[in-house]
This record gives C-alpha cells, structure tokens and sequence, in this order.
C-alpha cells in the first residue's frame, strides 16, 4: 500500500489548502482533521472543499478533479416523470423536515449497507441548517415524507449533499422541483460533487476542477435572496418535457 502525505488542517477554521493541491489519487483527497464547525463547514463549502469520511475514519476533505453540475435549466421532466408526479400526487416543501430528510438519506440502501452520513455528519449539518445555510427540500405523498435532498446555500450555487427516496422517482422529483425553484428566484446552478451514472442521465454536465472554481468564485460573491428558503410548502414547478 501506497503512504499518502496529506496537510493536517490548523485550530483555524477558515484556512484550507489550495484545492488544486488535492492529490489525482484518490481523486481530489485535500486535507484531513480539524472539525465540522459552522465556521469551518461555510468556509470549505465556499473554497470548493467538502467532507467525506467513513465511520472511524479520520475527517477527512475533498476537491474532485471534476465536479457534476447542472446549470439553469437542465433539469427536466420527462413526460413519464410528470405523469407519475400527477397521478400519485406528490407535493413539495422546503426547510419543513430538515432533521427527517437527512436520516433518510443516511438510510442503508441496497448493496450499501453502511453510510458516510454519520451521527457527526448528521449534527454538524443540523448546526448548519440553524444557522441558515443547510437546507431541505421534501417531497410528500399526503403526510408521508417519501423523498428529498439537502444541501448547502452558497451565494447563488446550491450544493447538493444527498438525496433519497421511499417511492420510485422521488429523488428526481426533488431534484427537478428544486432546480425550478431556484430559478424562480433567477438562480438555479446546482453542484452535485462527483458525476455518477444517475447524475449525467439527469442532465449533469462534468466540470473540470478550475471551471468549478472560476464558475463557484462567481456565483458564491451574489447574495442569497431573503425569501429563498423560508421554511413551508412550495407550488409545484414539474412542467413535462
């Protein structure tokens, strides 16, 4: 096995090494230690930086090479999609079960039995979500939570953390509903970390690692609208493809 050389990061919370730092392999490994501080966490997430660690894993933090991202108005409904959102009749919410939506995600799913989103992860994600930058949007089938996301409010990127879903299509319903409400607001670029299958077959476009952070440098300095993410049910913005 090969030994890595990694930077410990410093009691100050607000220094990171450079992303481009991070090691080819594994891709984008940066930094390991320091804490999930709300401080900490908002600076990382503005560097291009994020958590990622196992259970008795030391914390460790990333810069992939390449990063998922949908720009604004990539995200659509097939018509397949739309029709399964109107016949079982979902609706959607954002910042109502903030707490809910992260265990879900956080639920062993098949094949993967364990989950990077530990008991640690799951606190510090709550600590940022009072204060304002963590959010959540829900899907809901009459009173049951059956679907969402959360992630983390960066000017005018959202940078999605994780999704889940109880029911067939409840994730991409969240991720095409929010993509739509953000663009109510004139926002609506979406980072979604590392490409996967699911991703590029959604719309995700692969974005090299100084693309990323030319594109997050400019969008991170816009404000955040006030009555973006206030907490309660939103209109439903499924249109079919």
């Amino acid at each position: 096995m090969t030994a890595l050389w990694l930077p410990e990061l410093t009691s100050e919370p607000t220094w990171f090494p450079a992303p481009q730092s991070a090691l080819s392999e594994p891709d984008g490994l940066l930094a390991f230690g320091g804490d999930l501080s709300v401080t900490r966490l908002r600076q990382a997430y503005q560097q291009g930086i994020f958590p990622w660690f196992s259970d008795g894993d030391p914390l460790l933090w990333w810069s992939p090479s390449i990063r998922a991202v949908f720009a604004p108005d990539s995200l659509r409904a097939g018509r397949s999609l739309w029709r399964d959102w109107q016949k079982q009749q979902y609706h959607f919410s954002c910042n109502q079960a903030f707490a809910d939506v992260v265990m879900g995600c956080a639920a062993p799913r098949p094949n993967q039995p364990s989950t990077w989103i530990t008991k640690e992860i799951q606190q510090a994600y709550q600590r940022l979500h009072q204060a304002g930058v963590a959010h959540s949007l829900e899907v809901w089938q009459q009173d049951k939570l059956v679907g969402g996301l959360y992630g983390i409010q960066v000017g005018h990127l959202f940078c999605g953390e994780s999704m889940f879903n109880r029911v067939p299509n409840a994730a991409k319903l969240a991720l095409v509903q929010l993509q739509h409400y953000l663009q109510s607001f004139q926002l609506g670029w979406i980072d979604c970390q590392m490409p996967n299958p699911f991703l590029l077959q959604c719309g995700a476009r692969p974005l090299p690692r100084p693309d990323y952070l030319e594109l997050l440098q400019k969008l991170a300095a816009l404000p955040v609208p006030d009555a973006l993410w206030q907490s309660g049910p939103l209109p439903a913005m499924i249109k079919p493809q």
